[in-house]
């Protein structure tokens, strides 16, 4: 249940941010796979959030022909992001996985959409004017967020067991 509000907490956060430079926006939505995934110990969760992800991520882009790319970048993203969470120690994890977790998101998207159908502007300037602020935004975001789901999620694990 936790996952499915989140994602789309994701969807709406996606959705609404406006493009930032040349049309691309930080991805919001990563946030919430990020917690997800860091939050239910459940990898199938996981896997589902991020394919749910990718898809309403491809449906609510701002990029030209940018569906493919973000199906691509979500996939390889949460896998990532699953294998840090199982690597890095808890004290800094929120932060490895929001600041790598985006960077490589921002990075297979562009190299997949570059690939595809080329870029607005140079990767280079699209790296530095989205990616970047993207991963700072995220990790901050992060930082903030992630005690609250983890709390929330406890809570419903609770609520669950005490209910049987």
């Amino acid at each position: 249940m936790l996952a499915g509000l989140l994602v789309g907490l994701g969807l709406v956060l996606h959705g609404v941010f406006p493009g930032v430079f040349a049309g691309m926006k930080p991805d919001f939505s990563l946030i919430m796979l990020f917690i997800v995934i860091m939050v239910i110990p459940d990898k199938r969760v996981m896997v589902v959030a991020g394919l749910a992800t990718a898809i309403i991520t491809a449906l609510t882009t701002s990029f030209p022909n940018g569906q493919i790319a973000n199906i691509v970048d979500k996939i390889v993203t949460t896998a990532v992001v699953m294998g840090l969470s199982a690597l890095l120690p808890r004290q800094v994890l929120v932060v490895g996985v929001g600041a790598i977790g985006t960077l490589v998101s921002g990075l297979v998207f562009l190299g997949t959409a570059a690939l595809l159908s080329g870029l607005p502007a140079s990767f280079a300037s699209l790296v530095a004017a989205v990616v970047l602020p993207a991963a700072g935004i995220n990790t901050i975001a992060l930082l903030v967020l992630y005690p609250l789901a983890a709390k929330l999620y406890s809570m419903q694990t609770a609520s669950e067991v005490s209910a049987h």
